[in-house]
């Protein structure tokens, strides 16, 4: 009868033995899955704060390019005043030559018909 009492042991320190693991596993399971839990925590808050510093960088950009947008177009506008200024002034220009070649022309001949008279 000895033999059943000490099997009965052997299998109680067995049951104790797989429990005890079972617990162990148990907890590292859950330790484990608090520091799951925690990692993708902290990746998440790195993502959120990417995606602020992302939505900055996309506000500055955007004043920038809003910003030389309407330097742009001032430039441009300018330019256009610039333009219609160049094109009155070749036209003066054109017109004083004109003139000039006139009276020039006028005073050749007149010059010719001195010498003519004189000479």
């Amino acid at each position: 009868m000895a033999s059943p009492s000490v099997t009965s042991s052997g299998s109680e320190d067995l049951q104790q033995l797989m429990d005890q693991r079972k617990r162990k596993r148990m907890l590292s399971n859950r330790e484990s899955a608090r520091r799951s839990r925690m990692k993708k925590q902290t990746h998440l808050n790195e993502l959120t704060a990417q995606v602020n510093q992302l939505k900055d960088q996309n506000n500055q950009i955007v004043t920038n390019i809003n910003m030389v947008t309407r330097i742009y177009l001032n430039v441009e506008a300018e330019n256009s005043v610039l333009r219609a200024q160049m094109a009155e002034l070749s036209h003066r220009l054109q017109s004083l030559n004109e003139i000039i070649n006139c009276i020039n022309s006028a005073n050749s001949t007149i010059d010719e018909t001195e010498v003519k008279a004189f000479g």
